[in-house]
């Protein structure tokens, strides 16, 4: 009997980044749909982890918060033989952590600081937080790009948890600041995981909810179609 359970929702960039990381480690999880705008629901996730952050995994009633200790929990205890996000080797675990730590504080934080905002009422827009969270992305992406340059994936030669970091958080960030052209390298990158499998899988799976992301505009004409939503 499978006991893992993950609490979660596919519009969910910190989600999506562990649904990348399951699939990479060959796991079968029970995914359970959270919808914490229903007082219920929130009142129960609330009863399982008192911050009511997603996603959660729960190992029989063990609860597992936060994406990169849920990657590494898995890994540890759960992944299919041979299968690793995080190596072995402890310098090249520390780069990895390292991007993971830099993707979610610097990538994915701004953009969801610019999702927040638009789901504001527009007299409540914060036009300066708005400025600071877009100049952020930027600088963001200069510094990432650099350290593209002659790589493949972003820590070592294989796929690992920062590129599952990676993925969602450019993924939305770009429907707000898109690339600049100069960016060639991260370019490159962001279509080598956008073609990765577990991230496209991840991603389609997302399509149908594309049409709430407060963002949706700026999505790629190739993952939503505002005519068709």
């Amino acid at each position: 009997m499978n006991m893992l359970t993950l609490h979660y929702h596919p519009l969910s960039s910190c989600c999506h980044k562990v649904l990348i990381a399951i699939d990479m480690l060959g796991i079968e999880v029970d995914k359970r749909l959270l919808n914490l705008g229903d007082p219920e629901e929130r009142a129960a996730h609330l009863a399982l982890w008192p911050t009511g952050k997603m996603p959660l995994l729960m190992d029989g009633p063990r609860p597992v918060p936060e994406t990169s200790i849920i990657i590494e929990y898995l890994q540890r205890h759960h992944a299919s033989p041979g299968r690793t996000l995080i190596p072995d080797a402890p310098d090249a675990a520390l780069d990895v952590r390292l991007w993971d730590r830099l993707f979610d504080l610097y990538v994915m934080t701004p953009m969801q600081a610019l999702t927040a905002d638009l789901l504001r009422p527009e007299g409540e827009r914060d036009a300066p937080a708005v400025a600071k969270a877009r100049e952020s992305l930027s600088s963001a992406y200069a510094f990432i790009g650099r350290h593209l340059e002659g790589r493949t994936w972003v820590a070592g030669d294989a796929f690992s948890m920062a590129d599952c970091a990676a993925a969602p958080a450019l993924f939305y960030a770009m429907a707000y600041v898109p690339l600049p052209p100069q960016h060639g390298h991260l370019a490159a990158y962001v279509e080598r995981l956008m073609s990765h499998p577990s991230v496209a899988l991840t991603i389609d799976q997302a399509r149908p909810y594309f049409k709430f992301f407060p963002g949706r505009s700026g999505l790629s004409r190739r993952y939503f179609d505002p005519a068709t939503a």
